[in-house]
């Protein structure tokens, strides 16, 4: 005999609004979606290349990127994908920087353009994934690593201030 699960309704006391977790569509093209993944992808694997000097650098870029695999919306949705395309590779940290960092106030400009929760989402998201990735060490971090997470912190925060550019 096979049983099968039915869903049961919840108890009248538990207020459901489904609304609530609605969301509305918004088309990003393939390449706001590559900038997406690498910047939130590239701002933990720079964190890692900058904690290299304390000899846990695979740590840092496991726990970060467990922590962007956690996030949810849109955002989540977006690293969530395939990620062909994405080039986080570098000679030195400054090459890696210079994809990044602008990647990461693009992400903000675009996202705070078609979809501003999102943008929101997308912060938040980096900001936990950066902290996942610090905490994983011993005591505070380095200064380094904390350099490192002010970069990062100050590329997301440009796009507020910062005017898209049309040429």
């Amino acid at each position: 005999m096979i049983r099968v699960a039915t869903r049961r309704s919840p108890p009248a006391h538990v207020n459901v609004n489904v609304k609530e977790f609605t969301t509305v569509p918004v088309n990003l093209s393939t390449q706001d979606k590559l900038t997406l993944r690498t910047a939130a992808y590239g701002a933990v694997a720079l964190l890692s290349a900058a904690g290299a000097a304390g000899g846990s650098p695979h740590k840092i870029a496991t726990d970060g990127s467990i922590a962007l695999a956690s996030a949810t919306g849109l955002v989540g949705h977006v690293l969530a994908e395939k990620s062909t395309g994405v080039d986080l590779n570098g000679r030195s940290v400054a090459e890696l920087a210079d994809r990044v960092l602008p990647a990461l106030t693009e992400a903000m400009r675009l996202l705070a353009e078609q979809a501003p929760a999102e943008a929101d989402n997308f912060r938040r998201t980096v900001v936990v994934a950066l902290d996942a990735a610090v905490r994983t060490r011993q005591g505070a971090p380095g200064p380094t690593v904390a350099e490192m997470t002010n970069k990062i912190t100050a590329a997301l925060d440009a796009a507020a201030v910062t005017p898209e550019v049309t040429t």
